[in-house]
């Protein structure tokens, strides 16, 4: 699970995170909603272990964020816009991303974008892709390694609407396989159809959290 306790961040006096505290467990989908600069999106980037936080804590399966690990290892994620090398296609970017790790091989690559609704024979460069296939590119480097959290910033960012039908499937999926799952998201019925508890923020606060009834529409 990850536990967030008493996160502030603080850049130049100005509050960016102010004392938030989550629980988020395997098998949910959470939801983060608000306005653009509300802190949606750093908080990701501190779970993430791109910034540290100016005071509190953030557990990850029982590991400090910043003592006992430097990054989560059980993480994917898309955070803002992708980036990817333009003149490579889509399969060898994600091999090249793979190989960081070294924990997957072709077949599953090829799976990942599969899933995403892209060719893995495709051999047009990414940077001749539209934002819709660069955002699906982007899914599915998060996917491709089976690991045990997601971090979706706007998952459905430039995706038509069957695209937006196709990953809702696949991050319900996920859910089912027991990963757990934060989304945000500007969509309220991404929020509506995906989320089990909803996080509304303002100003870098957790103003209100909601359990949500689901919409059977997918």
């Amino acid at each position: 699970m990850i536990e967030i306790n008493n996160l502030s961040k603080i850049i130049d006096k100005n509050i960016i995170l102010d004392d938030i505290n989550m629980k988020l467990d395997y098998g949910k989908i959470y939801g983060l909603v608000g306005r653009n600069g509300c802190g949606k999106t750093m908080l990701m980037r501190h779970i993430l272990g791109f910034v540290y936080s100016t005071k509190g804590s953030i557990i990850i399966d029982g590991k400090v964020l910043g003592k006992d690990i430097d990054m989560p290892e059980n993480v994917g994620a898309i955070i803002e816009n992708p980036g990817f090398i333009p003149e490579y296609p889509g399969f060898k970017n994600l091999k090249i991303l793979a190989s960081i790790k070294g924990k997957i091989k072709n077949d599953e690559i090829r799976e990942a974008m599969e899933l995403t609704g892209l060719n893995p024979d495709d051999k047009k460069h990414v940077g001749k892709y539209s934002l819709g296939m660069k955002q699906r590119l982007g899914i599915a480097q998060a996917v491709m390694e089976n690991l045990g959290i997601l971090l979706l910033d706007e998952p459905m960012n430039g995706l038509d609407n069957g695209g937006v039908q196709e990953i809702r499937k696949l991050i319900l999926k996920r859910k089912e396989l027991g990963n757990l799952i934060v989304i945000a998201s500007h969509n309220e019925e991404d929020i509506r159809v995906l989320c089990d508890e909803i996080f509304y923020f303002d100003k870098g606060k957790i103003i209100n959290t909601k359990q949500n009834v689901h919409d059977k529409k997918v």
